[in-house]
């Protein structure tokens, strides 16, 4: 079930402000445990940094994108968690300065649906009925290579097992009409090539050999072994991994062969029409550890996102990572009380380690997967899973 509890996040607010305007020498008293943890000397470090960027701190308040440290120069956001009896235990702060988001009204979700299939409906019927219209050969191959162009960019990049039905029966339908004219060529005069058929057909080539390379790009370095697929009974979207373009972690050295997992079922990656976390299929689905391991990290506690939104938190969220001797697996967004390991326990590979959330750096409920040797990330491989790993790759176990 899904928790109806709304975290009150204005008690760390409170903890956090008292700490930041207290003098150094107060520290080990208001927050123990964070200082032993952090050090004293990199503490005061990151105080220090933080308070000339500001112009020094005057307050700190709660903002819908995390807490804001003030100060008379400018703010940045901050993530602060409290004990019971009003510690601080935990620290993290934005290294820039921080500038509100412009905020949105957003419009009713059926206002929004009825929309998207407006502007869906009407693009496609415009590109096909180009295809039955066009007076010669050549328009007609245009014609086509834009919609080849479009179904490529579909296959690739938005992942269609992830849509609702009606989006990939409404596409796959238009593409039929569209192979469907291929009848009238033959009455049909060949026309002369103009630019835009030669742009098509140099989109639709340069289209298709990225996606080709992307999916197949690996970066060299694979784990030491193959892992336990750490998902069971269902269907699995790869909806970040392969080359640049298709995994978004590829620009950051430890993450770049990591993957974002998401469920899907017929219907798509939703169960219905609902927002809420249960409302997506790999909310709360169980995880297992996919290797034989020592824990070295498992975080839990943090709430899970709003669906849509990101408040400042730690990154990975609540989180396992296992040492197997070799590299560190790391598992994160797991949902806020399912973590079933603790540090410095040896775990074997199916063992049950939590639940997939929407903790940390997340917009939906997914899991992230990744491992790392030396600062590096590596490319991931699943036993039972031959092949590459790639965005729009569906996993069944």
């Amino acid at each position: 079930m899904e928790s109806t509890h709304q975290a009150d996040h204005s008690g760390p607010a409170r903890v956090l402000e008292r700490f930041l305007l207290a003098a150094p020498e107060q520290w080990p008293v208001l927050a123990p445990r964070l200082v032993a943890g952090v050090g004293e000397e990199r503490l005061r470090g990151v105080l220090t940094a933080t308070r000339e960027r500001v112009g020094g701190f005057t307050s700190v308040t709660e903002g819908p994108e995390g807490l804001v440290i003030a100060g008379p120069r400018g703010r940045v956001l901050a993530f602060a968690r409290a004990d019971a009896e009003g510690e601080l235990v935990g620290l993290l702060i934005a290294p820039g300065l921080h500038r509100p988001a412009r905020r949105r009204v957003p419009l009713p979700p059926r206002v929004r649906g009825a929309v998207f299939r407006t502007v869906l409906c009407a693009t496609l019927a415009l590109r096909v009925a180009a295809c039955w219209r066009a007076p010669t050969m050549v328009a007609w191959c245009t014609a086509v290579s834009v919609i080849g162009i479009g179904a490529l960019l579909l296959t690739g990049l938005f992942a269609p097992a992830r849509l609702p039905r009606w989006v990939r029966r409404t596409a796959w339908a238009a593409l039929a009409v569209t192979l469907a004219s291929f009848w009238r060529l033959p009455r049909l005069p060949v026309g002369r090539p103009d630019p835009y058929f030669v742009a098509g057909l140099v989109l639709f080539a340069g289209c298709a050999g990225y996606l080709v390379w992307a999916r197949r790009y690996d970066w060299g370095a694979p784990v030491s072994a193959p892992l336990e697929f750490p998902l069971r009974d269902g269907a699995w979207l790869i909806v970040h991994g392969g080359g640049p373009g298709l995994n978004h972690h590829a620009s950051h050295p430890e993450q770049r062969g990591a993957l974002d997992i998401i469920g899907v079922t017929a219907r798509g990656s939703r169960r219905g029409d609902g927002a809420g976390l249960d409302s997506y299929a790999i909310y709360g689905a169980t995880l297992y550890a996919p290797c034989d391991g020592v824990v070295v990290s498992a975080v839990d506690g943090l709430d899970d996102q709003i669906p849509g939104t990101i408040r400042y938190v730690p990154p990975y969220g609540n989180h396992v990572s296992l040492d197997t001797g070799h590299e560190i697996v790391t598992m994160a967004h797991l949902r806020p009380g399912s973590v079933a390991v603790s540090v410095g326990e040896r775990v074997r590979v199916g063992r049950v380690v939590g639940a997939v959330g929407n903790s940390g750096n997340s917009t939906e409920p997914h899991l992230h997967v990744q491992a790392v040797r030396e600062g590096v990330g590596l490319d991931l491989r699943f036993r039972g899973v031959p092949g590459p790993l790639y965005r729009g790759r569906t996993v069944h176990t």
